[in-house]
């Protein structure tokens, strides 16, 4: 893994698998894409066995648990002429999927747009550069493009995070180039319009929570085909994704620590049961408002990892854990810590008393639900 940086790029972080993909790679592949749908399904998807490349053997791992049938639509989606938009609640993967599929598609998954209440049209198109457009007037010397310019200019993706945060008249500047494939530059007269190359396409995420904030307009949404990224639905799942992104998170911070996977199912389990409203047991629990998600859950995890390795002795305490817990509830709204408090009350007291070991541990920790 390249080092020196805090999160590499997908495909700095996966550079050894996409270089042997793309060898071993003999699908058809749509004009200026870097790999065939085939290839890309089974960079995001994982392979059965092993492929060879200079000498070297590389188990392709699966990327994205979920409906393996989105990640073929949203593929078969981006090779079209339609754009593709991801939507779901927040922390259900949009956008390592949106990177994912950027990666293996364009090479390149950082020709990005984020969206915010502040976000304007310059930020997307293009801007200027006014020393130069005083200096010689204007021309491509001195336009600045942005991630939509690039993307046109260069045939590759590009991504628009949390579009719905954006006002609806800087969203409805992506009609015309979604419809025509075309960016019109007035400032450059004849010469200024540029013609969208191959393989250019929009990826956009929005999560259903800010739906309200500022609604996509009619004539935007026909501009792309919607796909529902649903929250992790299995306990046993959602553990699995909680030891796989923590140990990632652990080695590109240099950590010579693993996942707990007994902690980790605790911590799948509490998530889980709390998102559904409902325990193993049979228990009807109150649901927090907060996103139960499993981005969330992560984070809650690895932030309990990295106290006990500089300040413990390298293993994860029940106190730490439910302190990280009580953060990640109660910032949204404090009445959902009473939520979770009858969730321990109940819930975890029973497994404590079935189980024993950790449970028990983490059924004591409850003071800190403060």
């Amino acid at each position: 893994m390249e080092q020196g940086f805090i999160k590499p790029p997908v495909e700095i972080r996966y550079k050894e698998e996409l270089e042997a993909l793309k060898a071993n790679d003999t699908g058809m592949r749509p004009e200026n894409w870097q790999m065939s749908p085939r290839a890309v399904r089974t960079f995001i998807l994982g392979s059965p066995k092993p492929i060879r490349h200079e000498g070297k053997e590389y188990l392709i791992e699966k990327k994205y648990f979920g409906n393996d049938a989105l990640i073929e639509r949203c593929i078969v989606t981006l090779a079209g002429n339609r754009g593709l938009m991801l939507v779901g609640e927040p922390g259900t993967a949009k956008t390592m999927l949106s990177e994912l599929l950027s990666a293996a598609i364009s090479g390149v998954s950082t020709n990005t747009i984020q969206g915010t209440a502040g976000t304007t049209e310059d930020m997307i198109k293009y801007s200027w550069n006014y020393a130069l457009l005083l200096a010689k007037g204007p021309g491509r010397e001195a336009l600045v493009p942005s991630p939509l310019y690039v993307g046109m200019e260069k045939g590759i993706l590009t991504r628009f995070e949390e579009i719905t945060r954006t006002p609806a008249e800087i969203q409805d500047s992506l009609i015309s180039v979604l419809s025509d494939k075309v960016l019109n530059v007035p400032e450059l007269g004849d010469e200024g319009f540029l013609f969208a190359k191959p393989g250019f396409n929009v990826i956009g995420t929005a999560n259903t929570r800010d739906k309200g904030v500022n609604e996509m307009s009619s004539a935007l949404k026909r501009r792309f085909n919607f796909e529902t990224v649903m929250p992790v639905r299995e306990a046993a799942l959602e553990k699995q994704i909680i030891i796989n992104e923590v140990n990632k998170l652990a080695q590109e911070s240099h950590m010579e620590t693993r996942a707990d996977e007994d902690v980790a199912e605790i911590l799948a389990s509490t998530y889980h049961e709390l998102r559904e409203g409902a325990s193993s047991y049979g228990h009807r629990i109150d649901k927090p408002s907060a996103v139960m998600s499993t981005a969330e859950a992560v984070s809650v995890y690895f932030q309990s990892m990295i106290a006990g390795y500089y300040y413990g002795d390298g293993t994860i305490s029940m106190d730490s854990l439910v302190q990280n817990l009580v953060g990640a509830v109660s910032k949204e709204n404090k009445d959902d810590l009473e939520k979770v408090k009858g969730y321990f009350n109940t819930v975890i007291r029973d497994k404590s008393s079935k189980e024993g070991g950790l449970w028990s541990e983490y059924y004591e920790a409850r003071k800190w639900l403060r």
